[in-house]
């Protein structure tokens, strides 16, 4: 078992409470990130959603505040440093370019920063995303495929992906960039493609709802399952080189047919309930992204493991769990 400590950044989200789960089932003390909200009792949900939200120490801090991650970073002295928080909702970016630019872009140089300056032996990962694809320059992405974000969001992460390669050439950081496709699992976020059809095929079941909207439904994405995949983040931080790398099931699916999944669980035809409102349309819509992940499996093994229909199986199961008490 190891005694390490690891502190994470965005670990009140999906992937921060499976990372945090991951380490502490490996034996690390586990400190994370949290900036004050008005959201008081309910910011740490994902992590009671997995029962460890005592096994974790918070810390008051932001990633627009460099004296707040250096009093953070400075009292923790990690071993590893995982920055997974952002503005990470792709929709939203058009509506707040600032926020997302300075958060997803200059809140990863401050962090790196902190960690260059206070703690440089430290391990650092920052989560890169498949939306610096965009516009698909190749039919399958890989770590050589040139990038052509399609969004403030997917924008903003490519800032943040060149300047942790930046600091690992000019600083000899162990930074590393995981490059990650579509992942989801029970805790996403309901504002996420995968999560809204999981919990609006629950409250059709459950009589709650009558109809589901949704935008583009022929766009095809590349969907994993976050247990997964902060499994992989986790392991580039073990090798002994640090580099960057693609992580991501190689298979795409259309969202109709992950839908269709989702409605077939409980039985439901999707063709009585499912609304295409264009309004609901990207203004500049991602259509494929498939992820090539031959590098991380050939460097260190991974692969994925759950499939998109136990994923989606799962999560429609969670939110008629969740919603069962209202029916």
């Amino acid at each position: 078992m190891s005694t390490k400590t690891a502190l994470i950044t965005g670990i009140t989200g999906q992937d921060g409470a499976y990372l945090a789960q991951l380490l502490l089932s490996k034996g690390y003390a586990v400190h994370g990130v949290v900036r004050r909200s008005s959201h008081a009792g309910v910011f740490d949900h994902r992590l009671k959603w997995l029962g460890i939200e005592d096994d974790v120490e918070l810390h008051d801090g932001n990633l627009l505040d460099l004296s707040s991650l250096a009093r953070i970073v400075q009292a923790v002295q990690p071993d590893e440093v995982y920055n997974l928080a952002a503005q990470s909702f792709v929709t939203a970016s058009w509506q707040q370019p600032l926020l997302t630019g300075q958060i997803t872009g200059l809140g990863a140089v401050n962090l790196l920063e902190c960690v260059r300056t206070l703690k440089p032996d430290a391990r650092y990962y920052q989560a890169s995303s498949s939306e610096m694809f965009g516009l698909i320059q190749e039919q399958v992405q890989s770590e050589a495929t040139p990038f052509y974000p399609r969004s403030p969001y997917g924008v903003a992460k490519l800032y943040a992906h060149w300047m942790t390669i930046n600091y690992r050439e000019s600083f000899k950081l162990h930074a590393s960039n995981g490059i990650l496709f579509n992942h989801e699992s029970p805790l996403r976020g309901v504002e996420f493609v995968t999560r809204k059809v999981t919990d609006g095929v629950a409250r059709i079941k459950l009589g709650l709802a009558k109809e589901l909207r949704l935008g583009n439904i022929d766009a095809k994405r590349d969907w994993g399952h976050a247990k997964d995949y902060t499994r992989a983040m986790w392991m580039m931080l073990q090798q002994e080189k640090p580099d960057d790398f693609v992580i991501a099931t190689g298979r795409t699916t259309t969202v109709r047919d992950m839908c269709a999944l989702a409605f077939s669980h409980v039985g439901l035809p999707m063709d009585d309930h499912l609304i295409i409102d264009e309004k609901l349309y990207r203004p500049a819509e991602v259509e494929v992204l498939l992820g090539n992940p031959a590098k991380a499996e050939a460097a260190f093994g991974w692969k994925a493991e759950i499939s998109l229909e136990t994923m989606i199986q799962e999560m429609v199961e969670a939110d008629l769990k969740r919603l069962g008490g209202r029916a």
